[in-house]
């Protein structure tokens, strides 16, 4: 199977993968999701996915992802780490360095989950281009405030040409 190397679409894509158990990382990316497809930004396709749905093909035709994850253990969800392992060598060597944020909802400090991603994305390149929200628990309104912030930013600045 041949994936494709370059995008041949005018809009900038936005691809979000998450994993949610307990409904809280859920409502986290539902902010982000609510700031993303803010109706001022027209030329962003926002393009939501499971971490079980999710497809190298996903990242190949993103031009910015948005990672959602609870805290297990003090790292990232197992689902969104079989994601990585499911598409590192798939997209290895042809994904060009790719702007991304994260969203964790943490029943700890966070901070294993954030190390992991960060050190796996060094590796696909991803580029992080905004300081990773951590929520603990049911996200209170100023989490969710600053969820919806980060997916407006990180659309807004695909189709600005910053990132």
């Amino acid at each position: 199977m041949s994936l494709p190397t370059v995008r041949q679409s005018v809009l900038k894509r936005l691809v979000i993968i998450y994993h949610s158990k307990t409904g809280n990382t859920r409502a986290m990316i539902d902010a982000v999701i609510d700031g993303a497809k803010d109706p001022q930004l027209n030329d962003v396709d926002v393009h939501v996915l499971t971490a079980a749905e999710a497809q190298p093909e996903d990242l190949l035709s993103a031009d910015g992802l948005i990672l959602g994850t609870p805290e297990n253990f003090g790292y990232m969800s197992g689902a969104l780490k079989d994601f990585f392992d499911r598409s590192f060598y798939e997209v290895e060597g042809r994904l060009p360095p790719l702007p991304y944020a994260t969203v964790i909802n943490a029943g700890n400090d966070g901070s294993g989950a954030i190390r992991s991603i960060e050190r796996i994305a060094n590796g696909y390149p991803l580029v992080q281009v905004q300081e990773a929200i951590i929520g603990h628990g049911p996200p209170d309104q100023e989490t969710l405030d600053r969820c919806k912030e980060l997916g407006g930013a990180l659309a807004a600045g695909l189709e600005l040409g910053v990132y």
